[in-house]
């Protein structure tokens, strides 16, 4: 009886130990394969190799690189963490469409696919999926997944901007998305009224500061490119306890009722152009335990309440123009900060502008309902005037008015007529723009030091943000009296046409005229577009870069190359400055030429607006021969990705491609570059070879026209592309 006993009681402990272990959830079946396709799409990183067919996904151990928690058969909860490096601690690829090895997912990756498949969990309430090495723009079916209450991505390589349909989660507490590629504006986020944490920061993201619900408690806004003022409806913000927007360019002064917000506890405003003084009067709350202010443009003297440490509350104000209570020895003095605040705020002059035209606006409206129509008239008129005087200062902008004519007739330069086509206007490109002074100014922040990209020959190159949040370069480039208004215009017209997908298009330009001299063009401003992808020359000495250039690749950009020379010819420019380093490369690998040539109809020694260069000399004695040799010693490098110093290393590497070709396809090989190797076909290669030869001819009438190796080129292409289909059936296989 009493081993009955024993045994029983043992059954029974073992039956409620296995109660207790059982699985408590076991998943649908879709929502297991679509585990099993996420596993695939992230090419199976290391906290996913455990997995197989007889997993048990909600019953799998929590780690801090991976949680799946599950509710009802449905996952509720998706964490995954990897081991990949996010774009903040490598060098940053401005690429949007490739991926980079051993950084980021494959080629092959689709983040549309991958999110396609990952918005059928329609129970999920936290998705992270973080330094997994994900890239390309985030989608906008992002917003099916409108269970969401926890959205993490961050420290992948996500590009483009953040989809407004973002703003549309009703339940979304926690927005995740730094250490990315984003850049942009950022949409209005105030619909997202639950939210209490938003860090979107190390992303270049502006630069306008975004719209935001006042119940967030954390906010990250860091490493950004934000140019704006800290927006007033911070005071509203009665839950935030933790702030950070520093590493911006935020302007203005600091408003004070920061410091005494109902639950703040720390502020980050280091490295902005935070100006002015802060009151005396401001207060502290209680909880307010760490300030920096370093890194800004403050004058004054502290609040006591922040002019010291204590023990509970650390304060850094290093590298300002503050006096006396500072806690920090390493001040600026206090001329820099006014010279370089004045720099940052808009002139006077422009406020005294719009203050007069909103009068003027006013004052017509009231004419209009008791005055007679002549009365009105001479109203208008002496505003007028008077908006004139002051807006003509020290100088004022010209737009010239091109001839109404111009659109039966065709410019004429260096002798040829431009042809009609010219003024078809290139793909994602907005049409050509007059711009005024105060949008140059406003693009480049007022001429910002910070902005100034290059110097060259008589000319300035800024880097600058057009309104609408676009990316350009402006050139600056101050005249020495030597153009006709007529001349110049003329200029202008022909730069306004010559639009191509391989040429790196002026987006516009302003002139400037003195007002002592107002007939004689004192300084021009054009306005290029943005090519951030870096140059040829940067892909070819980069390892990084060259391992994506295969010879497919590296094909396609000589032929881009080729292209954007024909147009040129076609439109009469030639003698232009082809040099590998002037090659950039967009998003997609295609190459724009950004150095090409326009001469005016002017005195020799005189610039042009577009490359700052002696126009007489390059129309004189460059031919379009010329540009051919340029464009052999680009295609030399390319093949053999050995960086071209001297004309004698140019003279050497050709003569070994010669021997090379001479001798036998193993001897090419070995002359090219060592990324390319085994992804070409050999004819393909040899097409190249030797039309770059015939290129680099001493005598320029027997270099080949630009149409020949256009033609080569294309050749060469098709070759490649049949010797990829059939697996090296075609050609030689290297």
């Amino acid at each position: 009886m009493e081993v009955f006993r024993i045994g029983y009681s043992f059954l029974l402990s073992l039956f409620l130990l296995l109660l207790v272990h059982a699985p408590s959830a076991q998943l649908v079946p879709a929502e297991t394969r679509i585990l099993y396709r996420v596993q695939q799409f992230l090419e199976y990183p290391d906290v996913l190799k455990g997995w197989n067919n007889w997993t048990n996904f909600c019953s799998l151990p929590q780690s801090p690189s991976l949680v799946i928690l599950c509710s009802g058969n449905h996952i509720t909860e998706l964490t995954i963490v990897g081991n990949k490096s996010s774009p903040s601690k490598v060098s940053k690829p401005s690429a949007a469409n490739f991926s980079i090895p051993q950084r980021t997912l494959s080629q092959g990756f689709s983040i549309d696919s991958f999110f396609t498949v990952i918005t059928k969990l329609s129970n999920l309430k936290r998705l992270s999926l973080v330094s997994l090495g994900i890239w390309g723009p985030l989608p906008a079916k992002v917003d099916r997944l409108d269970s969401l209450e926890v959205l993490n991505i961050s420290s992948n390589f996500i590009q483009g901007g953040i989809p407004p349909e973002i703003a549309t989660f009703k339940n979304l507490k926690s927005l995740v998305l730094a250490d990315n590629l984003l850049n942009g504006s950022i949409p209005d986020l105030k619909g997202l009224s639950q939210l209490e944490e938003l860090d979107i920061s190390n992303n270049p993201l502006g630069p306008k500061f975004p719209s935001l619900g006042n119940n967030l408690v954390r906010i990250n806004l860091r490493s950004m490119a934000l140019r704006s003022q800290i927006p007033p409806d911070f005071i509203k913000f009665s839950r935030l306890q933790i702030l950070d927007i520093s590493s911006n360019k935020l302007q203005g002064p600091i408003p004070s009722f920061l410091f005494s917000l109902p639950s703040i506890e720390s502020i980050n405003l280091a490295k902005n152009q935070l100006s002015g003084e802060l009151r005396a009067s401001v207060s502290c709350h209680e909880n307010l335990t760490f300030v920096d202010v370093s890194n800004n443009l403050l004058i004054g003297m502290l609040p006591s309440c922040l002019a010291s440490n204590s023990k509970n509350r650390k304060v850094i104000d290093s590298f300002n123009c503050l006096s006396k209570n500072t806690s920090s020895k390493y001040q600026r003095p206090s001329s820099f900060c006014h010279k370089e605040a004045l720099a940052v705020q808009p002139p006077t002059r422009k406020q005294k502008e719009r203050t007069t035209v909103k009068l003027g606006l006013v004052l017509g409206v009231i004419v209009a309902v008791v005055a007679i129509i002549a009365v009105l008239g001479v109203l208008v008129l002496v505003v007028y005037r008077r908006l004139e005087r002051n807006r003509a200062k020290e100088y004022k902008c010209e737009s010239f008015v091109f001839d109404k004519n111009a659109a039966h007739t065709s410019p004429v330069v260096h002798g040829r007529h431009v042809p009609r086509t010219m003024r078809i206007v290139s793909l994602n490109l907005p049409p050509y723009h007059v711009f005024t002074l105060e949008e140059i100014e406003d693009a480049t922040d007022n001429f910002d030091a910070a902005n100034l990209v290059a110097e060259v020959s008589q000319a300035q190159i800024y880097r600058g943000w057009l309104r609408d949040g676009s990316a350009v370069l402006v050139r600056c480039l101050k005249l020495k009296q030597k153009y006709s208004p007529q001349s110049l215009q003329q200029h202008m017209e022909v730069i306004s046409r010559l639009r191509h997908r391989h040429l790196v298009s002026v987006l516009g330009h302003c002139i400037v005229t003195y007002q002592d001299h107002p007939n004689t063009p004192s300084k021009v401003f054009i306005v290029l577009e943005n090519v951030a992808n870096g140059s040829l020359r940067d892909h070819l000495t980069d390892w990084r870069k060259r391992e994506v250039l295969k010879w497919p690749q590296r094909i396609s950009i000589m032929m881009s190359i080729a292209k954007g020379i024909q147009y040129l010819h076609t439109s009469g420019v030639i003698g232009n400055d082809l040099k590998i380093e002037n090659i950039l490369l967009d998003e997609s690998l295609s190459a724009k030429i950004s150095s090409y040539n326009l001469s005016l109809p002017s005195k020799v020694g005189s610039e042009s607006p577009l490359n700052g260069q002696d126009s007489s000399l390059s129309s004189s004695k460059n031919t379009d021969k010329d540009d051919i040799y340029q464009l052999g010693v680009i295609l030399l490098e390319v093949i053999t990705g050995r960086p071209i110093i001297s004309p004698s290393d140019i003279d050497d590497l050709k003569l070994q491609l010669e021997i090379c070709l001479a001798e036998s396809p193993s001897k090419l090989k070995d002359l090219t570059d060592l990324s390319i190797r085994g992804t070409f076909a050999y004819e393909s290669l040899k097409t190249v070879a030797q039309i770059t030869i015939s290129c680099l001819n001493k005598e320029s009438s027997s270099r080949p026209s630009i149409e020949d190796i256009l033609w080569h080129m294309q050749y060469s292409v098709q070759v490649q592309e049949g010797w990829n289909t059939s697996s090296g059936n075609l050609a030689t296989k290297f």
